[in-house]
């Protein structure tokens, strides 16, 4: 048998301390560039506006409410919260998916690249 010795402690030991620290390091910038905001905050909202729009769009069988919907009643559902916890990261974008899913176009975040 045959031991193969790993690099000594001493000198593995502050690569780790360092890698540790810059892991840190961008959480934290992260955090105080975001909050409690995701980065990818606005593409959450959207599609949360764009899914609801899209569901009501499926169930109405005469019209009327994708009508509504288009008409103004995506801003008012916003404006009193009814948009779930999505909507928060992103007003304008929820409002805006919320009328592309009503109006039946395609999401703009559908495909591989934006």
């Amino acid at each position: 048998m045959h031991r193969h010795e790993g690099p000594p402690l001493r000198k593995s030991v502050p690569f780790a301390v360092v890698g540790v620290l810059a892991a840190l390091t961008g959480a934290g910038l992260l955090i105080g560039e975001y909050h409690d905001r995701p980065p990818w905050g606005t593409d959450i909202a959207y599609e949360g506006g764009y899914v609801l729009a899209s569901r009501i769009r499926g169930y109405d069988v005469d019209g009327s409410r994708t009508k509504a919907l288009i008409a103004g009643e995506c801003v008012r559902l916003e404006r009193e919260g009814r948009g779930g916890d999505r909507a928060v990261h992103d007003p304008a974008a929820w409002v805006e998916g919320c009328l592309d899913g009503a109006a039946g176009r395609p999401s703009r975040n559908q495909g591989l690249l934006r």
